[in-house]
């Protein structure tokens, strides 16, 4: 249900979202965030023995749903969740530049591996940092493009004129000088 109401015989149109470069935007933020939530669960699930604890790996696989819902919220325009996704990758690389020394850490002999290679789960964790500032700088790049701008134009016509055309003689002509 639309909140605004748009005049008889005008559409409600959004000139922001037809643009080429927020549509390409909008699909890169959305599969950065797909990405991360794939890297989150193969770091859990390969590492599922060997987490510190059953609360990080619900922490872990809690993070991966949320960033799945905020691609579906993206791909669909919702141009509020960018900040919010851009503060949790903003956590979320903290996290994992702390971890990743601890998985390979692990990787020594006399030690119970987990279902992946310890070193394969810290390559992965490490990879993990430069795609949250990938996805931090690509939100805020999004949320400047003011997806949200509505404006009316007649139901099947063209786009209003964004600027007035200007007064007074034409740029080409010099103005007139005073005497």
């Amino acid at each position: 249900m639309e909140a605004t109401t748009v005049r008889e015989g005008y559409e409600l149109w959004r000139p922001n979202r037809q643009k080429a470069q927020s549509q390409m935007t909008k699909a890169l933020v959305a599969l950065v965030l797909l990405i991360s939530a794939a890297m989150l669960l193969i770091i859990t699930i390969g590492g599922w023995e060997r987490l510190q604890s059953f609360g990080v790996a619900m922490m872990t696989l809690i993070y991966a749903a949320l960033y799945i819902l905020f691609a579906f919220l993206v791909a669909r325009w919702q141009r509020g969740i960018l900040p919010v996704a851009a503060a949790l990758a903003i956590i979320l690389a903290i996290f994992a530049a702390v971890a990743a020394p601890g998985w390979f850490a692990r990787a020594k002999e006399g030690l119970n591996s987990p279902a992946l290679p310890e070193e394969l789960i810290g390559l992965l964790t490490l990879l993990l940092v430069p795609v949250q500032l990938v996805l931090i700088a690509i939100a805020l790049i999004a949320f400047n493009q003011n997806w949200h701008v509505e404006e009316e134009r007649p139901i099947g016509g063209e786009t209003p004129p964004h600027a007035p055309e200007p007064e007074g003689p034409p740029p080409s002509e010099p103005p007139p000088r005073p005497a």
